[in-house]
Formats: structure tokens, C-alpha cells, sequence
């Protein structure tokens, strides 16, 4: 392969995994205004969908594979290849927590605990997403290491959101149906919206996963990976 090619090939990928990241984060703010609205179509819509998530995450991985074995980069291409492997795996995921969340929207029978804000964790978990693949595409070392101290705080509000219901189930408070069936959907929903934020805190950490595999392609700096 001429040398242009090779970097035409480079070039390709980055901006294929760059569009699968936009792809991935625009699923799960679509899964989180179907949580919003109770909108079952976008729901559907978002679920449906993950099928296209696959077949692009399958064919990257076959353009890494093939860089890798044709090509045999070395030094900084090298770590391109291997971290773009890597972080689409992440960008897989998060499109898969995309669809839980939009399979928990079909579920969800009422509204519990509405004091638990699952926007603004939303928000702060696809913030990270979206700066971990800035980070990515623009090469910047900063950026990846912005991602990664503001997962404390992403942890921080799901722990406080988790704690909230548990507390309130133990005690009572909004829990508290009229009778044993009305109870018993409480609980299924309750049990929805720990998932829900534990979803959304899983997808911070696949930012930080992205950011981490991104300051090893810029730096061959491993200070995120452990």
C-alpha cells in the first residue's frame, strides 16, 4: 500500500471511530429523552437501532485487524490502531447501555423518587463521553485527564442518587402503594431506577476507558489505564 494511502487509511478510521462515538452518545440522549417523555416510539427507535451500533463497531474492528496484520504500523501508528481497537469496544457499550435505558423507559409504570434528578446524571455522563472523543480526535492530553477527574463527582451523584431511593424504600416514604399489587409495581420500578443509574454511571466510566486509551495513543502515557 503507497505511503498516501496508508495515511488516507489512518484518517479513515479516525474519523469512523469519531462518528461512532457521536452515534453512540446521540442513542443515549435519545434512551434519556424517552426516560423524560415517556416517549415509547424513540424508545423502540433507540433499541432498534443498536443493530447499526454492531454492524459499524464489526466493520472498525476489521479495518484495525487488517492495519494491523497488512500493515504493521510502528511508534506513534501503532498505538493509534491499538487504542482506536480498544475504544470502540467502549463506544460499543455505551451504545448497549443506550438500549437499556430505552428498554427501561418501555417498562417504567410510573414515576418514583422524582427528587433523583437522572437528567442531570445523564448529562453529566454523555458531558464525559463527549469530551473523551474531543479528546480523541483532536489529540489533546489535557482533555483525556478532565475526563477522568470528573468521574469522582458522575460517582458522586449516582451514589447519592442510589442511597436516596434505598433510604426512602427503607423508611417508607414514597414506596408505599395502596395496596399489595400497587406495592409490588413500586418495587419493579424502584429496581428500574437503580439500573438507571447504574447505567449512566457505567457510561462515565467508558469515557474514561476512551480518555485513558487516548492519552496511551498521544503520550505512551499509561497514567489513566490502571
Amino acid at each position: 500500500m503507497a505511503r498516501n494511502e496508508y495515511q488516507s487509511r489512518l484518517k479513515e478510521l479516525e474519523e469512523d471511530v469519531s462518528y461512532l462515538g457521536e452515534l453512540a452518545a446521540e442513542r443515549v440522549r435519545h434512551a434519556l429523552d424517552a426516560l423524560d417523555e415517556k416517549d415509547e416510539e424513540l424508545a423502540q427507535r433507540v433499541i432498534e437501532g443498536d443493530g447499526e451500533i454492531n454492524r459499524l463497531y464489526l466493520d472498525l474492528e476489521q479495518d484495525c485487524i487488517d492495519l494491523l496484520a497488512l500493515q504493521q504500523p510502528v511508534a506513534g501508528d501503532l498505538r493509534f490502531v491499538a487504542a482506536s481497537f480498544k475504544i470502540i469496544t467502549d463506544l460499543e457499550r455505551i451504545g448497549d447501555l443506550a438500549v437499556n435505558l430505552a428498554q427501561y423507559a418501555l417498562d417504567a409504570e410510573q414515576d418514583v423518587y422524582t427528587e433523583v434528578d437522572i437528567q442531570r446524571i445523564g448529562d453529566a455522563a454523555l458531558d464525559m463521553v463527549d469530551q473523551a472523543m474531543d479528546a480523541y480526535s483532536t489529540e489533546d492530553s489535557d482533555l483525556c485527564r478532565s475526563v477522568a477527574s470528573r468521574d469522582d463527582d458522575l460517582d458522586t451523584m449516582c451514589d447519592e442518587a442510589s442511597q436516596t431511593i434505598v433510604r426512602d424504600l427503607i423508611t417508607g416514604g414514597d414506596f408505599e402503594g395502596d395496596d399489595e399489587l400497587d406495592a409490588e409495581e413500586s418495587l419493579v420500578d424502584v429496581r428500574r431506577l437503580l439500573l438507571t443509574v447504574r447505567d449512566l454511571e457505567r457510561i462515565g466510566d467508558h469515557a474514561v476507558n476512551v480518555a485513558a486509551r487516548t492519552l496511551y495513543m498521544i503520550d505512551n502515557d499509561d497514567e489513566l489505564l490502571f
